[in-house]
């Protein structure tokens, strides 16, 4: 019943389907993305371990949002990693946080605001290609059972 089997005919455009068929709904989708990255950090007017230099494998994951273009993508995935290593990842990933990003306590709580407005930033400066493209949250893990979390209804309200 659920046997292997190959496909008898690759479907071809213009033949199987049509380019006006690709686009199957003009409704909002959200996309999402995740990534890590290693870093060391310390935290100031702290009184605890963190104190301390030490470091974090980070999980970061993204959630993007908007309305497919005419092939039925929002965003390609590969974009999305495109932006994180060119644009975000280089100021993180094997780095001192403290050094490399703008005056501020390492906490994860600031950390997830960084990024995500990195983010909102990358995807403005792409409007063109992906209209109304947004940032609906990016999630910042520091161990694997404790993270921070941006949401877009928090960020552009307060």
């Amino acid at each position: 019943m659920y046997g292997f089997r190959i496909v008898d005919k690759l479907q071809k455009i213009d033949e199987d389907i049509q380019y006006d068929q690709l686009k199957y709904h003009a409704k909002r989708v959200l996309v999402s993305k995740e990534f890590t990255f290693d870093a060391a950090h310390h935290l100031h007017h702290y009184e605890g371990k963190c104190k301390n230099l030490h470091g974090h494998t980070y999980k970061v994951v993204f959630g993007l949002s908007g309305y497919v273009d005419e092939r039925g993508l929002m965003v390609d995935f590969g974009d999305i990693k495109d932006i994180w290593k060119t644009e975000i990842e280089i100021f993180l990933d094997h780095r001192y946080i403290n050094e490399t990003l703008p005056p501020m306590n390492t906490t994860a709580e600031n950390i997830v605001v960084w990024i995500y407005e990195k983010m909102k930033e990358s995807l403005l400066e792409r409007q063109e290609q992906y209209k109304e493209a947004r940032v609906e949250f990016v999630r910042l893990y520091e161990t694997p059972t404790s993270y921070a979390e941006a949401r877009r209804e928090w960020m552009e309200v307060e």
